[in-house]
């Protein structure tokens, strides 16, 4: 193998403001990118092999790109694996590559750690292969691979985050059409504080429940005569189905993605009170404390509706909004991982302290936080 020079790229991982389960429903969702992700630093190899390194984890992992298929690879592996089995399926010759990957995300915390390692390694395979793909299509391939090569029956919106946020927005994306809108998304001039609890309880989408959420909502849709629950946009129409657990799973995705534009409303009108307005001005105090309360309505949703939420992430939603948050709510998957809320910059020590006294008090392991900043996209660093 001839040495050639190395190229490092970051992804980042992403909160979800609004639209969780939304996108393989065809509906909105209203994600921003995080400052944490995870970089790649990789090499070219003319031998036609995928060497793959991780900081996080013990074992090397090498595979021949002729050899990679669904299930050859398994483990933290099979995602950067599968994105070159899912970028040579769908025509594009990505040769063979040593690679590196270290991360500052949680794993399983629901902030798209996988989505993160897929994009920057797909991004580093295409810029070593001489292979221009469209961002938006990259993010359908790395999907693929997460879809069909690990088996997890995840949506777009971790890929599309990862890929097409710019700093200081939040990105509305219709996932039935592919349309996109840069949401002015800046809490820090209203003095808000946008925190990510990390309630420490790991999820992981390819197990069953997962899958039989979205297996709900096929079903549902199939009975409503529609191609997918993001096509319903009155909630009456939901009264046609019979089975009471179908109605609630279809409940919260027509009304997720309602708010979602809703949210993506608001944000609008925040951005045009303009960055040079007073910091803490009272009309943009009164947007996010409405986005809290969309907030507060999508967790209860979350909880009652899809019954995704967990005792963990329930509690610091309380505890949060009890010592003055505007909102909280799950983000992610479900059945584990973290929290978003939105805090006023005078009420974050309080609200920290409020949750991780909370989890004492119940004999659960302490939360962590993370100050989510909306950052900017996957990109190159050198």
């Amino acid at each position: 193998m001839r040495s050639r020079a190395a190229e490092s790229w970051f992804a980042p991982g992403r909160a979800n403001l609004m639209g969780e389960h939304t996108d393989y429903n065809g509906g909105l969702v209203l994600p921003f990118a995080l400052a944490e992700g995870v970089t790649v630093t990789a090499a070219a190899r003319d031998d036609g092999q995928l060497e793959l390194r991780s900081r996080q984890a013990a074992e090397q992992v090498t595979a021949r790109l002729d050899d990679l298929a669904p299930g050859a690879v398994t483990g933290w592996a099979a995602y950067p694996a599968g994105v070159a089995w899912a970028l040579r399926a769908a025509g594009y010759p990505v040769r063979g590559a040593s690679v590196t990957v270290d991360s500052d995300l949680p794993v399983g915390a629901g902030v798209s750690s996988s989505a993160a390692l897929e994009c920057s390694v797909a991004l580093a395979l295409c810029s070593l292969s001489g292979v221009t793909v469209p961002r938006q299509e990259l993010a359908a391939i790395a999907k693929r691979a997460e879809n069909e090569f690990v088996g997890a029956p995840t949506g777009i919106i971790d890929q599309s985050a990862a890929l097409l946020c710019t700093e200081g927005h939040a990105l509305l994306l219709d996932c039935a059409t592919g349309e996109t809108a840069q949401v002015p998304f800046r809490p820090v001039m209203a003095d808000v504080s946008a925190v990510v609890i990390d309630t420490r309880v790991t999820h992981a989408l390819v197990s069953g429940e997962y899958a039989a959420r979205r297996a709900e909502c096929e079903r549902a849709a199939r009975l409503l005569g529609v191609p997918a629950l993001g096509a319903v946009t009155d909630p009456r129409e939901l009264s046609r189905l019979d089975d009471p657990v179908l109605r609630r799973r279809a409940r919260h995705v027509v009304t997720d993605s309602a708010r979602a534009r809703a949210v993506a409303g608001a944000l609008g009108k925040a951005g045009a009170l303009g960055d040079a307005g007073a910091l803490g001005a009272p009309g943009q105090r009164d947007v996010y404390q409405y986005i809290g309360q969309s907030l507060a309505e999508g967790h209860a949703s979350l909880r009652d509706d899809f019954e995704v939420s967990w005792p963990a992430a329930d509690a610091a939603v309380e505890a949060a909004v009890g010592a003055g948050a505007y909102g909280a709510k799950m983000i992610g998957g479900g059945f584990g991982g973290s929290v978003l809320a939105l805090v006023p910059a005078e009420r974050a020590e309080a609200v920290r302290g409020a949750v991780s006294d909370a989890f004492a008090a119940r004999g659960w392991t302490r939360p962590d936080f993370l100050d989510a900043v909306p950052s900017p996209a996957a990109r190159r660093l050198c």
